[in-house]
């Protein structure tokens, strides 16, 4: 019902910046909470930030908090991620989830939708 796809990934310094985008299908895009987070080889699934429906109330990963901002514009079906300040750690694959209803803090595996994922490699 729900189709998202994550754009922006690409390679990038250490110490610069990357903002990704998740892109909305539909016309129901406010009525979900929505989670980036992220997945690399050999290692556990890592939710890094969560944003409420309206966007009021956000939620971060003590590893990316105070480097990223998560963003949302409902009237464009969007969600970004504004990545500052990357590290060689940052290196994964990207991923957006959609969780209906309301959010009560950093959301990990609750989704009801996700994306394919934009690939996000930091070099030293």
């Amino acid at each position: 019902q729900v189709q998202l796809v994550e754009s922006g990934g690409g390679l990038v310094q250490a110490g610069g910046s990357l903002r990704l985008s998740c892109a909305a299908s539909g016309r129901m895009f406010s009525s979900y909470g929505m989670t980036w987070f992220r997945q690399a080889p050999g290692k556990e699934r890592e939710s890094v930030a969560t944003i409420s429906r309206s966007g009021s109330t956000t939620y971060y990963a003590n590893s990316v908090k105070g480097r990223f901002t998560i963003s949302r514009d409902n009237a464009k079906n969007t969600v970004y991620l504004q990545m500052n300040s990357l590290k060689p750690e940052d290196t994964a694959v990207y991923y957006c989830g959609a969780t209906f209803g309301a959010v009560l803090g950093l959301t990990t595996g609750r989704y009801n939708y996700w994306g394919q994922g934009t690939q996000v490699t930091v070099s030293s």
